[in-house]
């Protein structure tokens, strides 16, 4: 349930443009649940409470007593927009967590990379999470060379 609060704040925050895809158009549906099983989880619990953040506070930013995803398009970019750049620091900090986890998504799109003449993102080789090796015994250590037997 908290993907979809997740995944229309990163629609809105990252819009499509006339020359570049939004980040709905770039896999979004994908990225998301790789994205909350490889993150920790206190990052996946930041990006769900900065879009629930986001969702709540169009009241604050554009005065209409409704839910983001119910404003129309020009109001929550208004929202989307106003929210971004609030001067209450916590605030920006939440909703930075949903726009870092989108821009992950975004940026290694190949249209958008193509745009800003960036080469195309090799296949992702798993590596950066290594399985843990089966535990070997340990030995005693050694005993210092000052100590008394």
């Amino acid at each position: 349930m908290f993907t979809w609060f997740v995944r229309s704040a990163i629609a809105a925050l990252y819009p499509r443009t006339a020359s570049l895809p939004g980040a709905a158009d770039c896999g979004l549906d994908a990225f998301l649940p790789r994205f909350r099983r490889e993150a920790p989880a206190m990052m996946w619990l930041g990006v769900v409470a900065g879009a629930l953040l986001f969702h709540l506070t169009p009241l604050f930013t554009v005065f209409v007593p409704l839910p983001a995803f119910l404003l129309p398009k020009g109001l929550l970019d208004r929202h989307a927009a106003k929210i971004s750049t609030t001067p209450f620091y916590f605030v920006r900090q939440a909703i930075f967590l949903v726009k870092f986890a989108a821009g992950m998504c975004w940026g290694a799109d190949p249209a958008v990379r193509a745009h800003f003449a960036l080469p195309p993102l090799k296949t992702d080789p798993m590596t950066w999470r290594p399985a843990l090796p089966a535990a070997a015994p340990v030995a005693a250590p050694a005993p210092h060379p000052r100590s008394v037997a």
